[in-house]
C-alpha cells in the first residue's frame, strides 16, 4: 500500500479555546481532530455533506489523544490528518497537532460507517470507497 495522503491545515488558537491557565483546554484537541478529518475528506473529494446526502454517517466509536506540550492562546498550529486504517465499516483517522514543526499532541478517532436513519453498520458506497481510495483501500473491498 502506498503512503497515505496527509492534509495539513493551519489554525490560530482563539482565546475561547483556552482555559484559566491560557493553554488549549484538553478536550478541544478533539475539535482540532474533527477539523483535520473534515478537510481530509474534502481533499479526497467526498465531504460530510455528500456522505449525509447518501444517507450515511460516521459516528465516533473511539477517541484517543496523547498530549506532549501545551498549545497556548494565539499559537499558529498545524493540524495534520490521514487515514490510518480502513477495514469493513471501521475507519481510523490519525491526527497530529504541531506548532513550528514540534509535536504538541497526537491521536486518532475510530468511526463506523452507518446508515444515518437506523444507525446500523453498512458497507460504504463504491463512491465513498473510490474517494477514499486516494488514501487507502479497505482490506476487504471487492475487486473493482
Amino acid at each position: 500500500m502506498s503512503e497515505p495522503k496527509r492534509v495539513t491545515i493551519p489554525y490560530r488558537v482563539p482565546y475561547a479555546d483556552t482555559d484559566q491557565m491560557h493553554v488549549v483546554y484538553y478536550a478541544n484537541y478533539l475539535t482540532l481532530f474533527e477539523r483535520g478529518r473534515n478537510e481530509l475528506m474534502r481533499a479526497c473529494g467526498f465531504t460530510y455533506r455528500e456522505l449525509e446526502a447518501a444517507g450515511h454517517a460516521l459516528p465516533v466509536l473511539e477517541a484517543y489523544v496523547r498530549y506532549h506540550t501545551p498549545a497556548t492562546y494565539d499559537d499558529l498550529l498545524e493540524i495534520v490528518a490521514w487515514i490510518d486504517s480502513f477495514k469493513g465499516v471501521r475507519l481510523k483517522i490519525a491526527c497530529e497537532v504541531r506548532r513550528d514543526g514540534h509535536l504538541l499532541a497526537e491521536g486518532y478517532t475510530v468511526h463506523a460507517h452507518v446508515d444515518s436513519k437506523t444507525l446500523r453498520p453498512v458497507r460504504p458506497s463504491q463512491t465513498f470507497l473510490a474517494a477514499l481510495g486516494c488514501l487507502a483501500a479497505p482490506a476487504d473491498a471487492p475487486p473493482q
